[in-house]
């Protein structure tokens, strides 16, 4: 919050460690938590341990508390400071409490919407997600995909990064042939009407078609000779599609599109919009362009002629004692290609097209290895930008009744459990809140139904596998998106009982007055949000967000019930307690906001 006062410190220090030779390591502020004062601290313990490093006798500590000292003296108090301390090798800054607590709410005021936004970064970053296969329909774990990617996408831009939203979606492979292979035998023409209807039948089509596929205990020599034809008829399918079969593609593409109709139209409601669209199918052949290029570079090995395939030992051409990345496959020996193929050739896309920097791949912990790979061979093809790949995995969506599965037709929809939040939100709404029109009930039912579940999915670690529960996720009490919610609720009604007093016109109105603890959280939480900007962008982690929302969603009801506004001591009082609020509506806004829900006036 004072990073001009921090600015300046700097440059004074900086200017006497280069005339006194000192190689002063990056300074790095942290808040000091309120303990009847503000502040902020820094080390110089890695200072010390430089000049340890580069042969001088010092002992680290000693020196680095002898350093802290010296630039204690050589700063004096700087304006807006009201003590320095040197400290244990830290050199530790205290605010003035009022000017501290005026300066943070007054920022919020005025920043508004961009309260928290960091500088332009000066680096593009892809983030990578939403990207069901197709001839599928979009269930609650492909939601849990989506939501954890479009957070993060927003927290990387709303730090600073320049930021492309991109999907890429397994538009072919053996799954979606066998849908087709099903629909052109025994339901063409049948098809339902209905965006959602249409696509989640083609999941219908792909469980049956499994179970004719699958072969079944005590199978007789009848089932398994019609088992192997309907095999065989599917594979000569596929075989005439890779030869571009003008009849197979098209109906390929015919309802390919009836899956991504349903797959924008989720993404609409949920406020996602992607700026590229990338399908397996288009990189297939460029793959292959690049498999010649790798042979040619003596990165991969050619084993064909002797019936193998195309392979890159990475373990070995990285130098690697022991097994890390495996050998691994990049063209079979009948030439087709596998995902591993494909994956390079879209990050040469995104690298040369689309020129990013950054690349962040929303993706399954089961593709840990597989993406691990993708970039170590990037590394060995020399891209630069393989330094900045980074896999974003996520554990598994349960339910309290056990685990999903496509091919056994067990998976919660994501537009049922939707359709079913919205419909909660609803009856509850008329029971709480009977006078809102139908339009008003309307927008509450969507901000807090989806609210609830794009919660419920960034509230845990998304490396851990999660189990939804509509119970939990839907409820105004604890870890929910509801509660946090609420108390953006309880804010804005606050300040509508003070209507004739405009919150912009209150910039008189200071906090020189002994605040409560109620207050002295509030405005700490509020003090520390664009770090956890940073945080949580920096390390690509939106439960950071989640659990910042949540605090300070917590502060502010504790606030609530325990501080009067209506009735405080003076007018004056009443008057910042009223700033306080909108600061803290405007900050649960824009975490809320962050994490793809929104924030309504009421409930």
């Amino acid at each position: 919050m004072f990073n001009q006062e921090t600015i300046e410190i700097e440059d004074k220090i900086l200017a006497y460690c280069a005339k006194n030779e000192v190689p002063l390591a990056e300074l790095k502020w942290q808040p000091i938590p309120f303990n009847g004062e503000w502040g902020t601290s820094t080390s110089f313990f890695q200072t010390a341990a430089n000049e340890a490093k580069s042969g001088k006798k010092v002992k680290v500590p000693l020196r680095a508390q002898e350093i802290a000292e010296t630039i204690k003296d050589e700063i004096g108090t700087p304006t807006g400071i009201s003590r320095v301390e040197a400290v244990k090798g830290y050199l530790n800054l205290y605010f003035v409490t009022a000017d501290f607590a005026e300066r943070v709410v007054a920022a919020i005021l005025q920043e508004k919407s961009d309260f928290g936004r960091g500088k332009p970064k000066g680096e593009r970053v892809m983030v990578e997600y939403a990207q069901p296969n197709t001839h599928h329909s979009f269930h609650i774990g492909h939601f849990r995909n989506a939501i954890l990617g479009e957070s993060l996408a927003r927290l990387v831009e709303f730090s600073g990064f320049e930021t492309i939203r991109a999907a890429y979606p397994g538009d072919i492979g053996l799954g979606v042939i066998t849908v087709l292979w099903i629909y052109e035998n025994f339901y063409k023409g049948q098809e339902p009407e209905g965006i959602h209807e249409r696509g989640q039948w083609l999941l219908k089509l792909y469980v049956e078609a499994t179970k004719l596929l699958t072969k079944k205990e005590n199978e007789t020599d009848e089932e398994q000779a019609q088992r192997e034809a309907y095999d065989a008829e599917r594979r000569e399918l596929y075989r005439k599609w890779d030869e571009g079969d003008e009849y197979v593609r098209n109906l390929w593409l015919e309802t390919r599109e009836w899956s991504l109709v349903e797959l924008k139209d989720i993404l609409e409601t949920l406020d996602i919009h992607m700026d590229a669209w990338f399908f397996e199918s288009e990189v297939d052949q460029p793959s292959k362009a690049i498999v010649d290029e790798l042979i040619a570079l003596g990165i991969a090995e050619d084993e064909r002629p002797e019936g193998g395939a195309v392979i890159v030992n990475i373990d070995e051409k990285l130098g690697l004692k022991k097994e890390k990345y495996r050998t691994n496959v990049l063209l079979r020996n009948d030439g087709t290609t596998l995902y591993l193929t494909k994956d390079l050739a879209l990050a040469k896309v995104k690298f040369e097209d689309y020129g990013v920097d950054r690349s962040i791949y929303v993706v399954d912990v089961r593709q840990s290895l597989h993406l691990q790979q993708a970039f170590a061979i990037l590394r060995l093809w020399g891209v630069p930008q393989a330094e900045k790949c980074y896999h974003l995995g996520y554990g598994f969506v349960s339910l309290p009744e056990g685990a999903m599965s496509a091919r056994a037709g067990r998976l919660v929809l994501f537009k049922d459990v939707a359709d079913e939040a919205l419909r909660r939100v609803t009856e509850a709404s008329k029971e709480k809140n009977p006078n809102l029109s139908e339009k008003e009930r309307a927008e509450v039912a969507k901000s807090v139904g989806l609210g609830s579940l794009a919660y419920a999915m960034l509230s845990v670690d998304n490396s851990r596998d999660t189990v939804f529960d509509m119970d939990v996720a839907l409820s105004f009490e604890g870890h929910t998106g509801p509660y946090i919610q609420n108390a953006h609720v309880r804010a804005a009604s606050i300040l509508k009982k003070f209507e004739g007093l405009k919150v912009e016109k209150l910039n008189d109105a200071p906090f020189n007055f002994e605040m409560t603890p109620h207050e002295i959280a509030l405005i700490e939480l509020l003090s520390r949000f664009p770090a956890k900007v940073e945080e949580a962008a920096n390390e690509y982690r939106p439960m950071i967000m989640a659990t910042y929302a949540y605090d300070l969603a917590s502060a502010f009801h504790s606030f609530y019930h325990a501080v009067s506004v209506l009735k405080a001591e003076t007018d004056a009082i009443r008057d910042a307690r009223l700033r306080l609020v909108a600061a803290s509506k405007q900050t649960l806004a824009n975490a809320l906001a962050l994490l793809g829900i929104t924030a309504p006036e009421v409930m």
